[in-house]
């Protein structure tokens, strides 16, 4: 489909029915996706072909960059009438996205109420639950009667970003219930509104960070949630769309600070040279200095090492277990505190997990590390001895330490993730080290 629009395109003259129809019969994502990496004249030519019934739709799809380029192509009327058919929350992402003399264009262009409701929205806080509402939903007064529902949807849903949930509220705005469409549909025409209506719905502060927004939807399977202020005011609703989004953008910010890297929300290819260094050299940098603390234990031990050389051999190993122990640990921590399968209140009992889960580990390492080192370093038993109690309590003091740091973190509300792999690996690294050489120094006598 993709070839074959392109090739119309391409033609002399272009065939405008032919290329309605294929539009007609592809879904708006599909089209979007046929902007990305496109040449400017290119990106302008296609959006200009769209039929207007589905260009807004198009358009909130396609990546912010081709976004501005047809924005920068357009008359004031075009940009107008794109403004005016997105829906809210749609038009407010494309706007953060832009330059400001772009935005002013936008603004400048949409109609005064559409205005002022995204002026509104885009006061609130960044990653709040109000900055990615929509204003755009359902509204039904509790003394309606069932039919006067449906007309009511039929008359304005079309202009609505989901008919599937209607929101009740009282002339204040005051919420006082939701409805769904199956409640509608299964009731009798003449029964009022306040008899089927859940009285207890979920909803949202306006205030409320996005990421405990869309663990509301994960917890109660929602498709959408009203967000009310202060007072439980209705202001909006989020679309589980807009929460899909949410979690993908949270999940991917856990991972780079889990791989200690500084978060950033343009993507890889289209981030410079210079800015994707600058976002991992200060954890570098960081993770480098800290490492001195691994010399300083080497160091410390100087003595041993010059009476004991062969003791050298085995430091990669229990560095790299350790680190890797620790890693596991506070992966599944992290995860399971993000789906809030853990709790702080958990702490003792996570410990008393990982202590049983890092004993047995090790005893299993441990044990086919003693035959290894015995078999393959001239059958010394205290050697074996020393790297298997070594191996032993590093993997318990990895597991330990990969629980408790980022559960500790939460509780200080700093971000569990900054305390993943990296971090915890140079700390386990450096106690790893300490346990080795005191184990070395009893058992030789050193």
């Amino acid at each position: 489909m993709e070839e074959t629009i392109l090739s119309i395109i391409n033609e002399n003259p272009i065939q405008v029915t032919r290329l309605h129809a294929l539009f007609a019969d592809m879904n708006t994502v599909d089209i979007a996706g046929l902007f990305q990496d496109m040449s400017r004249e290119k990106v302008i030519r296609i959006f200009r072909l769209l039929p207007k019934n589905i260009a807004a739709d198009v358009f909130s799809y396609i990546e912010p960059e081709e976004q501005q380029i047809i924005v920068e192509a357009l008359t004031d009327s075009e940009v107008g009438d794109i403004m005016n058919h997105l829906f809210i929350d749609d038009a407010v992402d494309a706007i953060e996205e832009m330059p400001a003399d772009v935005v002013n264009r936008m603004l400048q262009n949409v109609s005064a109420e559409r205005r002022k409701l995204i002026n509104q929205i885009l006061q609130y806080p960044d990653d709040s639950a109000g900055s990615i509402m929509t204003t755009e939903y359902v509204e039904l007064r509790e003394d309606a009667s069932v039919g006067e529902a449906f007309e009511h949807i039929r008359t304005t849903g079309i202009n609505k970003e989901t008919i599937y949930t209607s929101y009740v509220i009282r002339r204040d705005r005051f919420l006082v219930g939701v409805v769904s469409a199956k409640d509608l549909m299964l009731a009798d025409p003449q029964d009022k509104i306040r008899d089927i209506m859940d009285t207890n719905p979920v909803f949202a502060y306006t205030t409320d960070d996005q990421e405990a927004a869309a663990g509301l939807f994960r917890k109660y399977g929602l498709l959408a949630m009203p967000v009310v202020d202060r007072d439980q005011h209705l202001v909006g609703i989020i679309t589980v769309d807009d929460v899909v989004q949410v979690i993908e953008e949270e999940n991917t910010e856990d991972f780079e600070k889990m791989a200690a890297l500084t978060p950033s929300d343009e993507p890889y290819l289209k981030t410079s040279v210079f800015k994707l260094t600058r976002n991992r050299i200060v954890w570098l940098l960081l993770l480098m200095l800290s490492a001195t603390v691994t010399g300083g234990v080497i160091a410390s031990f100087e003595g041993a090492l010059a009476m004991l050389p062969a003791l050298v051999v085995f430091i990669p190993m229990l560095m790299d277990t350790g680190g890797n122990a620790g890693s596991q640990t506070s992966t599944l921590i992290i995860r399971g505190m993000a789906l809030e399968e853990i709790r702080f209140r958990d702490l003792l009992r996570v410990l008393g997990r990982e202590l049983c889960i890092g004993l047995l580990c090790g005893l299993g390492l441990g044990l086919i590390n003693f035959v290894r080192v015995y078999f393959m370093y001239g059958k010394n038993p205290f050697m074996s001895l020393t790297v298997t109690l070594s191996l032993l309590i590093t993997v318990v003091i990895a597991k330990s330490i990969g629980c408790v740091l980022p559960m500790i973190a939460k509780k200080l509300k700093v971000d569990p993730a900054i305390m993943a792999a990296p971090l915890i690996t140079t700390i386990v690294d450096g106690a790893s080290l300490m346990v080795y050489f005191s184990i070395a120094k009893m058992i030789f006598k050193l």
